[in-house]
């Protein structure tokens, strides 16, 4: 089920657990990329609130919106230069293959009609060593049975679910983490609270109680293919083997080459 992006732009520009949430995933992302210069970083469902962090130091940084959520302006402030979002197929973007250096994936696998299909197009769309990182509702998290948010829509994932969903299309999970551990809720004294919920957090051994699951995965390459014959011939012709070693005869066992006659000069 996708979401209009009226209402997920709204949950983090207007509410105040959405600027939590928002802040929360960028903080975690941002560990795992602390420097992105030169590079091409990208994002595919709803992106901009953990984008934004990017837009200083990267060398490009495009918005990819499924046309099933819609799309809109993005950066909205003047000061930053032009528009970086763009309507996608799902499937099918207008990217060319190897251009992508990072991407972020929120909002957009757990939606996606074809996960097979979108996972594929994000493998070709990476360049040689890029790196994603999906953020999904995590299944057993109390974010993903609440419709108060947006990742309460969807299908929300296990660790073990995600990770070998990534592994079949060709990824290698390097580093999984989890956030939003507050209750999703709007109430003042969670609000206020959030910070602490999110440090004692990370002290615990499994993000059972997470409200979000984050996974940074590698793209692994294919080996190249071997021209020729695979296989060593099992009994090799030896029609040369004389003009490397000398042929023994047969029957005395003594070599057939004659000494060479030197004339007396």
């Amino acid at each position: 089920m996708h979401l209009d992006v009226e209402q997920v732009r709204n949950f983090y520009s207007a509410t105040g657990l959405g600027s939590i949430a928002r802040r929360a995933l960028r903080d975690q992302i941002m560990k795992l990329w602390p420097d992105t210069r030169g590079q091409t970083i990208a994002g595919f469902g709803f992106t901009p609130p953990v984008l934004r962090s990017f837009l200083s130091s990267s060398r490009r940084v495009l918005s990819l919106m499924p046309a099933q959520q819609g799309v809109v302006s993005w950066p909205r402030s003047r000061r930053e230069e032009g528009n970086r979002s763009v309507l996608v197929d799902e499937a099918r973007w207008p990217v060319a293959t190897g251009f992508i250096d990072r991407l972020v994936v929120l909002h957009g696998l757990e939606t996606s009609d074809n996960p097979t299909a979108l996972i594929e197009e994000i493998w070709r769309t990476l360049g040689p060593g890029g790196r994603a990182v999906f953020v999904v509702p995590n299944r057993s998290g109390l974010w993903a049975r609440r419709d108060a948010t947006p990742f309460g829509f969807g299908r929300p994932y296990s660790l073990m679910q995600l990770e070998s969903l990534l592994q079949d299309h060709q990824f290698t999970p390097e580093k999984h983490i989890s956030a939003l551990y507050m209750l999703p809720s709007h109430k003042p004294f969670w609000l206020r609270t959030a910070r602490y919920w999110e440090r004692l957090s990370h002290q615990l051994p499994v993000p059972i109680a997470a409200g979000v699951l984050i996974v940074e995965v590698s793209k692994r390459q294919h080996s190249p293919a071997i021209q020729g014959i695979g296989e060593a011939v099992r009994k090799p012709l030896e029609v040369l083997d004389g003009m490397i070693r000398p042929a023994k005869d047969s029957v005395s066992g003594r070599n057939n080459r004659r000494p060479v006659r030197q004339d007396a000069g």
